[in-house]
């Protein structure tokens, strides 16, 4: 048989300051590891339809990424293929980053996202890419710079809509 205070306890409002069920470094993982695997495959849509359109290499991106684990003189194949490693890598840290930082945002996911994309792509493209320590990545400082904020900004928004599926 239940106590006075078990019978209270239900007609009261739970704890504010208590953790949802699923909250915690689990759930933020598991949110950030969605978050990079799916704005990691659907961002890149906008610099592969510019390549497309100008007649430029669609993979050049890819290949671009590559440079980051191997010298921009290795083998076309084996660029494609460190791509493929650093992009995932990339894509599951920053998705996990948005994963954080959007939930705690007051601003709607979408709009955080967003935000979070352009910050991202100011630290990839501004900082490192383009900034002292890109001359040791010159096949990402060839790459036109507005389809990659493009990508950018579409692995946040993306990411944004994830998590605001994700609830």
């Amino acid at each position: 048989m239940g106590t006075k205070g078990d019978k209270a306890a239900g007609w009261y409002p739970p704890d504010p300051g208590l953790k949802p069920p699923g909250a915690g470094p689990f759930r933020l993982l598991r949110d950030g590891v969605a978050v990079g695997a799916v704005a990691g495959v659907l961002s890149g849509a906008p610099s592969t339809v510019h390549a497309l359109v100008t007649g430029a290499d669609p993979l050049a991106a890819i290949r671009a990424a590559g440079n980051l684990l191997l010298p921009a003189d290795a083998r076309p194949a084996a660029l494609l293929a460190a791509g493929a490693v650093a992009h995932v890598a990339l894509s599951l840290g920053w998705g996990t980053v948005l994963a954080v930082a959007v939930r705690r945002c007051p601003i709607s996911p979408l709009a955080a996202g967003l935000v979070g994309g352009a910050a991202i792509a100011a630290v990839d493209l501004g900082l490192a890419a383009h900034g002292p320590a890109g001359r040791r990545w010159p096949l990402i400082r060839a790459l036109p710079v507005g389809p990659q904020v493009a990508d950018h900004l579409a692995f946040g928004a993306i990411a944004g809509a994830v998590l605001a599926a994700r609830g």
